[in-house]
């Protein structure tokens, strides 16, 4: 499924808007912009490194992929919705990659594990019905498993920085 939101916001929990997963390819509300961790500059065209922080800001709505310690409304793991406004938002919005190698390669699947309470981000089985039928509950899992794996698969590719051409292909100093 592709990790997905737009302004429609819990009944429950923390009332912030909604993180779901859905299958249809072609919704614009699938949309993130991979940002540097909270209160971090990071220039376009830096590769991210697997145990960096990053922030995930939904295009649709300008929110980040937050998490935080309320249950998640069908499974009672831990909620994970977007907050805060034009991409501006706290600590909880930062996640760390997980993945092989030194750093997040395109066409790799990743975790993404939230920095402060170190669940990972997943999506399994259960379903929202109205008003947003058929949308899976993506939440925050305590362990990491065969749902928690992500990968991208539509989007604008940035081309490497000079800095990083240079280091991947001179290790002298």
């Amino acid at each position: 499924v592709r990790l997905h939101s737009h302004d429609v916001r819990y009944g429950s929990g923390s009332g912030q808007q909604s993180v779901t997963g859905v299958s249809a390819a072609d919704d614009g509300n699938s949309y993130w912009r991979v940002r540097g961790r909270t209160a971090a500059v990071c220039q376009r065209g830096t590769p991210v490194r697997c145990g960096q922080a990053i922030r995930l800001t939904h295009l649709g709505t300008g929110r980040n992929l937050h998490s935080h310690r309320f249950a998640s409304p069908l499974s009672g793991n831990q909620e994970v919705s977007a907050f805060g406004e034009a991409g501006e938002g706290d600590d909880l919005d930062d996640w760390t990659v997980v993945c092989s190698g030194t750093y997040w390669v395109r066409d790799d699947e990743v975790r993404f594990q939230h920095t402060s309470t170190d669940v990972f981000l997943s999506v399994t089985g259960e379903q929202y019905g109205r008003p947003i039928h058929g949308q899976k509950e993506v939440h925050g899992m305590a362990t990491s498993s065969q749902n928690n794996y992500w990968k991208v698969m539509e989007g604008i590719f940035m081309q490497p920085s000079e800095a990083f051409k240079a280091e991947r292909y001179h290790a002298e100093l």
